[in-house]
C-alpha cells in the first residue's frame, strides 16, 4: 500500500477457539487458516483494493484486541468474517463475530462494518437487526465487497448500486439484487493471499498426524465450491444461494464450481515451496466426486514427489476404486466418508441414499489402498430413535475406522432442518455458540422419538464408548504405535461440560409457530433459557 493511502478493506477472523470447543481447543483440535477470508482478500486484491487480513483465531485476538487493531488501521471498510473450518460452522463463529462488531463501534463508532459469510446470508435481515454492523453481505459477498469500497471513496454512495447488500435506509432494512458467482475462479481468486496470514500458527486436527509427524506447519485449501448434493442437514450452499438465482440456476439444482488443475497444483507449489507445509486438508465439501479434476491433481503431485500428509472428504457413493490408488500415491493418507447412520431408513430420511453393503465395501476399498479412513456420524436425525442410533454406533464400532467423529443433528442456518424445525416451532439455541458440536451450550435437535437431551446424551457417551473400546486401540497401537494409544486415551479425559445434561439448561415445550410473529420475536420465544 502507498505511502499515505488509505487502506481500503480489512477482513477480520474473530476468535471463538474456547467458546466452541471448550478445552479441546488447547492441544487437539485445528488451528485453521481461514479459508474464506484468504480467498476474499485475494479477489478484493484483483479488484484493485488495497487489503489487510486480520487472523484473530491464530493470534488468540480478544473482540477488544481486534477493535484496538481496527481503529489502528482506520480502513475505508472493516469486514468481520464468520466462517469456521467447515460450513456448519458459521453459525457457532457468530457469537465472537458479532463481539467484534460491538467492540469496534464503541471504540471506532464512525469505522463502517460490514458481515460477510454462510450464517450471515442464511438469516441477513436478522444479522442487520441483531448485530452492531453497517451492512451485512447477501451471498457469498465478494462482489460485494469490492463496490461497497468503491461506493464509500465517493463523498454520497449509492448503496443501491453495491450489489448483494443488506443496509438501513431510514432505519428501514434494504436490500440490492446480488450478481451471479464468480466463475472465473483462477483470475479473480488465484490464491488466499498468504502474505497476510500468520503462516507458522496453523496446526493440522490431533488425527491427521497419528503417524507421529509433526502437526506444523498445515494449510486448508479449496479445490472446489459448493455441493451438487441435497443433503438435508447441510448448509454449504447459504452462500451461493442469491448468486445461483442472479445467474439463472433451477431452485433446485446446486452450483459447483473448479479451480483449474494447474491454479490447484500452483497453490500447493506456494505452500510446499515458500512455507514448508506437507500437511495439507482439501477444504471442500466434495472433493471425491470429479474423477477428471481429482485424477489431474494426484498425478500432478505424483510428478511432484512432495511426500504430503493430506486428507479429503468424500460420500460413500463417489468413491471409485480406480481412484484410490492414485489418492494415495499423490499423499493422500485420510479420506472422510459420510456414513452417518447404521440405518438406511435414517440415511434415507436425509437424502443419503446408499445401502449398508456400500460403506462396508468403500470403507474395505479405502483401506485396501493404504488410505486412512475418518467416520462421520449423526445421532438424532429425523427419524432416529434409542435403536437406531444404536445400530449407527454397532456400525461404527463394527467399521473400526482409524478415528470416528461423532455428532449431533444440527438445525443449522441455511439447511432444510432449520426452515424444518422454525416451522415445527422447535426449540433452537439461545446463542449461536449453542451450535456448536463441542460448546458448553450446544442444543442439537430432538427427533420424533427423543428429546435433545437424549440425543446429547447418547453422542457423549458413544464417544467415549468408541475411544476406549479395546478393539479400537488396539488397531491404533498397531497401525500408529503405543504413544499414539496414549494421546487418544488423553482425548477422552478431556472433560466436555453440558449444561443441558447438567439440568442448567431449561427447554420450554414444543412451540407452535405463527405466521404473524416477527422472525427476532420468533427466536426469543424459541431461545432456550440459559
Amino acid at each position: 500500500m502507498a505511502v499515505g493511502r488509505k487502506l481500503d478493506l480489512l477482513l477480520v477472523n474473530p476468535s471463538s477457539r474456547t467458546q466452541v470447543y471448550q478445552s479441546l481447543a488447547n492441544e487437539l483440535a485445528a488451528v485453521e487458516n481461514p479459508v474464506w477470508a484468504g480467498l476474499m482478500a485475494s479477489f478484493c486484491r484483483t479488484g484493485g483494493l488495497s487489503v489487510e487480513l486480520i487472523d484473530g483465531e491464530a493470534e488468540g485476538l480478544s473482540a477488544d484486541q481486534l477493535a484496538e487493531r481496527v481503529r489502528d488501521a482506520a480502513p475505508l471498510l472493516t469486514a468481520v468474517v464468520a466462517y469456521g473450518q467447515q460450513p456448519s460452522a458459521s453459525t457457532q463463529v457468530m457469537t465472537a463475530a458479532g463481539r467484534v462488531c460491538t467492540a469496534v463501534k464503541k471504540l471506532a463508532p464512525e469505522q463502517k462494518v460490514i458481515l460477510v459469510g454462510g450464517h450471515v446470508t442464511a438469516l441477513p435481515e436478522r444479522t442487520l437487526a441483531e448485530e452492531d454492523a453497517d451492512f451485512v453481505a447477501a451471498g457469498e459477498g465478494l462482489h460485494t465487497l469490492v463496490d461497497l469500497v468503491e461506493a464509500l471513496k465517493t463523498p454520497c454512495p449509492d448503496l443501491a448500486q453495491v450489489p448483494g447488500l443488506w443496509h438501513r435506509d431510514a432505519g428501514r432494512p434494504r436490500v440490492t439484487p446480488d450478481r451471479p458467482l464468480v466463475s472465473d475462479l483462477d483470475v479473480r481468486m488465484p490464491n488466499q493471499a498468504w502474505d497476510l496470514l500468520p503462516m507458522v500458527r496453523y496446526r493440522a486436527h490431533n488425527w491427521h498426524c497419528l503417524d507421529g509427524r509433526d502437526r506444523q506447519p498445515y494449510a486448508a485449501i479449496y479445490t472446489t465450491l459448493g455441493c451438487p448434493f441435497h443433503c438435508s442437514f447441510c448448509c454449504i450452499q447459504a452462500p451461493f444461494r442469491t448468486g445461483e438465482r442472479a445467474g439463472g440456476l433451477r431452485e433446485t439444482s446446486n452450483s459447483y464450481r473448479y479451480w483449474s488443475v494447474d491454479a490447484v497444483l500452483a497453490q500447493i507449489d506456494v505452500l510446499v515451496q515458500r512455507y514448508g507445509i506437507r500437511n495439507i486438508k482439501i477444504a471442500d465439501e466434495m472433493f471425491v466426486l470429479n474423477r477428471k479434476h481429482i485424477l489431474g491433481i494426484c498425478e500432478g503431485l505424483i510428478r511432484r514427489k512432495y511426500d504430503l500428509n493430506l486428507w479429503a472428504y468424500a460420500r460413500v457413493d463417489t468413491v471409485k476404486e480406480g481412484m484410490l490408488d492414485k489418492l494415495r500415491e499423490a499423499g493422500f493418507t485420510w479420506l472422510a466418508l459420510g456414513i452417518e447412520a447404521g440405518s438406511e431408513r435414517v440415511r434415507a430420511g436425509v437424502d443419503k441414499r446408499f445401502d449398508q453393503q456400500q460403506v462396508f465395501e468403500v470403507v474395505g476399498q479405502v483401506r485396501a489402498a493404504g488410505i486412512n479412513v475418518i467416520g462421520n456420524y449423526i445421532f438424532g436425525l429425523p427419524e432416529d430413535d434409542a435403536e437406531t442410533m444404536g445400530a449407527t454406533l454397532d456400525l461404527a464400532v463394527e467399521l473400526n475406522c482409524e478415528f470416528a467423529n461423532f455428532y449431533s443433528a444440527m438445525a443449522y442456518p441455511g439447511s432444510p432442518l432449520y426452515e424444518r424445525a422454525a416451522r415445527q416451532g422447535v426449540p433452537l439455541p439461545s446463542a449461536w455458540t449453542g451450535y456448536s458440536q463441542h460448546s458448553r451450550d450446544c442444543l442439537p435437535l430432538p427427533t420424533r422419538h427423543l428429546t435433545a437431551r437424549e440425543v446429547l446424551g447418547f453422542r457423549d457417551k458413544a464417544f467415549t464408548s468408541y475411544y476406549t473400546n479395546p478393539h479400537y486401540l488396539n488397531m491404533v497401537e498397531r497401525r500408529f504405535g503405543r504413544e499414539m494409544v496414549e494421546h487418544l486415551r488423553r482425548m477422552t479425559d478431556v472433560p466436555l461440560q453440558r449444561d443441558l445434561l447438567s439440568g442448567k439448561m431449561q427447554i420450554p415445550p414444543l412451540l407452535l409457530p405463527s405466521d404473524e410473529v416477527e422472525p427476532t420475536a420468533r427466536r426469543t420465544a424459541l431461545a432456550v433459557s440459559p
